[in-house]
């Protein structure tokens, strides 16, 4: 999708690191600091009258000082590493200690401690074990200035499913990027292979090549005043062999083509099911010029991204065959539909395709999942020496 890049998403990278891709959510979440003002709906001693929005002084002014100091402290919690996760979590845990005496709601603050807990160290057992130091510690406040118990138990019902959401979510999170590393270096693999795949077969072609193309070069030479006729004869045979290589040369280039389109299923199946979505793919005997395959190759990779995160499906299918000097590429899903998401990647499929005189349609129904079809002509074979499409990497059927 496109980024935008406005005064307010400025700000927003200022406070919040952008790497983290909470969007935001930080922002949303303060919302609930609106909750530190309820005793507003309450009526103290017996006093009717309004003081601000009906919140008596002496809880107003110490309410408003706390989130002057929370503010600074919460933004600073998302940028913490090492200890600093530990001490902004307690700090903002202090200031509803402090404020509870006077402001029942202030286990806001110890919810909010709670949640930050999800980001302190990476095992679950430690991170437990600072949710219970911070409830035991409010409970033991609560008892001390005779609170209602409820307050306790509504506050650590809350503060525990808060922990939990921001842990799974950040398990989730940490996954995506293991598994986008490992997309990355299927690539990365996939293309050293093919470079040393390529180095391999330039040498076999070239190097007999090259030295029988200067064999019958010196021997012309020596045969160009003693017999131009068979000087000429040597002459013509390396033009053909020089022509015979220069066809080689591009056919085993052509293997690149394949071998591209090859990674993107290679990386497709391990970025699906990885995720637990089956991947199937079906190729016909087709031979694709280098464009084709390049535009081919693109359309895999950014529908491939759009199953995985946008279209909750179990299953995926990837075919490729050939029909009327056409090449026919079809990408399909079993997902929720509708779950094309406008935007650079899209524009670049369809750009692409048009490019090349060839069409794109995406048919895409609520619940019955999507579909992306291109069609891109192909030159006749007289235009075309290439060979059929190679098997994937790691991609066994």
């Amino acid at each position: 999708m496109t980024t935008q890049h406005t005064p307010l998403h400025y700000w927003r990278g200022r406070l919040i690191p952008e790497e983290l891709q909470l969007g935001w959510a930080p922002f949303y979440n303060l919302g609930f600091l609106l909750f530190l003002f309820m005793p507003a709906l309450f009526d103290y001693q017996g006093k009717t009258e309004m003081y601000w929005v009906g919140m008596p002084p002496g809880i107003l002014w110490p309410t408003l000082a706390t989130i002057a100091v929370f503010l600074p402290l919460y933004f600073r919690a998302h940028w913490g590493g090492g200890r600093s996760p530990i001490a902004y979590t307690l700090a903002i845990a202090a200031l509803g200690f402090l404020l509870l005496p006077v402001n029942p709601f202030a286990n806001t603050y110890v919810i909010y401690a709670v949640a930050f807990v999800a980001q302190i160290g990476h095992r679950l057992a430690s991170r437990l074990l600072w949710v219970a130091a911070i409830l035991l510690a409010f409970l033991l406040e609560i008892v001390l200035v005779r609170f209602p118990i409820f307050i306790f138990a509504l506050t650590t019902i809350i503060a525990v499913a808060v922990f939990f959401g921001n842990h799974f979510y950040g398990e989730n999170a940490r996954k995506r990027a293991e598994l986008k590393l490992s997309h990355d270096e299927v690539r990365r693999l996939a293309a050293l292979a093919e470079r040393e795949r390529i180095g391999r077969d330039l040498h076999d072609l070239l190097g007999h090549t090259l030295s029988l193309v200067a064999l019958k070069s010196e021997l012309a030479g020596k045969l160009f005043e003693r017999d131009p006729a068979a000087a000429r004869r040597e002459i013509d045979d390396v033009t053909r062999v020089a022509r015979d290589a220069l066809t080689q040369v591009r056919r085993a280039v052509s293997g690149i083509r394949a071998a591209g389109l090859a990674s993107e299923l290679a990386s497709a199946r391990l970025l699906l099911e990885s995720d637990g979505i089956a991947f199937q793919y079906e190729f016909g005997d087709v031979a694709l010029p280098a464009e084709v395959e390049t535009a081919c190759a693109l359309v895999v990779r950014e529908a491939i991204t759009n199953i995985q995160r946008h279209a909750r499906a179990a299953n995926a299918e990837v075919k490729l065959e050939s029909e009327n000097g056409q090449a026919i590429l079809s990408i399909s899903d079993d997902g929720r539909g509708n779950a094309i998401v406008p935007g650079n990647g899209l524009s670049g499929m369809r750009e692409r395709v048009e490019a090349l005189a060839g069409s794109l349609r995406i048919d895409s129904k609520s619940g019955v999942g999507t579909r992306i079809e291109v069609r891109l002509p192909l030159p006749s074979p007289r235009e075309i020496a290439a060979p059929p499409l190679a098997t994937p990497p790691l991609a066994a059927q």
